[in-house]
């Protein structure tokens, strides 16, 4: 999920830019500040991913407070005066709203904005898979058994042990969900159960409190607790068509 803040001092103006936000569900509002200050103490507050920045404002403009982050999330200016856009643009903004903002001129700036932070994240994703190992081993049968990554369908818990459930295999071993869950990749897997943790790429369908996945040719539906579900709508959010 794409956070963003909005930063205006006219309520209406947020107002507007909230409703037009509320539409788009890849994206969580997470706070509507009314100055530069408010706005700095959102974004260091929280993971800020998108910026919508209004320029006139008391007190620190816009483009002084842009100027002024070392690491600034993903800008889109709004401000009543087009005179402006050059210096939104010499700040590295990725577009520039004129008030009033149409509907479609918002949507065409929030896809634009969803499709760079995506690239991003997959950019930092690949550099963090890349950098460790895709298997592990495990103790199973009186030896070290070695399973990849890729291979795994669910992990299932059961008490002090877990079964790993491959396509065509599975291994039984004296190990904790808890630990599994704190070793494995995150952008590979997802815990969705305190019994059961998912490759992601092995979900075929999202259905009510559950998840399909298939194991060994079969459809098997796996339970979604109610503490993990948030997380789970959200890593599937970010692929959603």
């Amino acid at each position: 999920m794409i956070k963003a803040i909005i930063v205006d001092d006219e309520p209406l103006a947020q107002d507007i830019l909230e409703t037009y936000l509320g539409k788009i569900p890849s994206i969580e509002l997470v706070a509507k500040c009314n100055n530069a200050f408010e706005a700095n103490d959102a974004l260091r507050a929280h993971d800020i991913d998108l910026m919508f920045l209004d320029i006139q404002m008391p007190q620190l403009t816009g483009t002084e407070f842009l100027r002024g982050l070392s690491n600034p999330p993903v800008t889109i200016f709004t401000t009543a005066y087009p005179n402006y856009a050059l210096d939104g643009f010499e700040l590295n903004a990725l577009d520039y709203l004129v008030k009033p903002i149409s509907s479609d001129r918002f949507l065409q700036a929030a896809n634009r904005a969803i499709e760079q932070i995506e690239l991003k994240n997959r950019s930092n994703a690949g550099t963090i898979t890349e950098e460790g190992p895709n298997f592990f081993y495990v103790k199973a049968d009186k030896k070290l058994v070695r399973v990849n990554h890729d291979d795994i369908v669910y992990i299932e818990g059961l008490k002090d042990y877990v079964i790993i459930r491959m396509e065509n295999d599975r291994v039984i071993t004296l190990q904790t969900m808890k630990s599994l869950d704190e070793k494995l990749p995150s952008e590979k897997f997802i815990r969705v159960h305190r019994s059961y943790i998912v490759n992601l790429n092995r979900i075929d369908a999202l259905v009510g409190n559950s998840i399909e996945v298939k194991e060994r040719g079969k459809v098997q539906n796996l339970p979604v607790g109610k503490s993990y579900r948030e997380a789970l709508q959200e890593r599937i959010e970010e692929n959603r068509l």
